[in-house]
């Protein structure tokens, strides 16, 4: 059974989408050199209690821009994820 993964303290767990391989000139980039896309899908959001006022700005399925150094980066079940706090995240992307 694969693990559910639930944010706390205003934080998103945020799966990185995948960009298309880079090519410049011919070449073709390897994986080790590409930069890690700063989008990705919001996969769950932390609960809120009573007591916090402002909503959180995502919802689960939205897809996200943050900074390229933002989050924490973790492994589980073999799938990577990115822990974001809520002002980590830059936008939203409509539509």
């Amino acid at each position: 059974m694969a693990a559910k993964l639930v944010p706390v303290n205003r934080k998103v767990i945020v799966e990185r989408t995948d960009e298309q391989e880079v090519k410049k000139g011919g070449i073709i980039i390897p994986d080790t050199a590409k930069e890690k896309p700063q989008k990705g899908k919001v996969i769950s959001v932390a609960q809120l209690t009573k007591k916090d006022e402002d909503p959180m700005p995502v919802k689960e399925g939205d897809v996200i821009l943050f900074g390229k150094y933002a989050g924490t980066e973790i492994s589980v079940d073999d799938k990577d994820y990115l822990i974001l706090n809520e002002d980590e995240i830059l936008a939203v992307i409509q539509g």
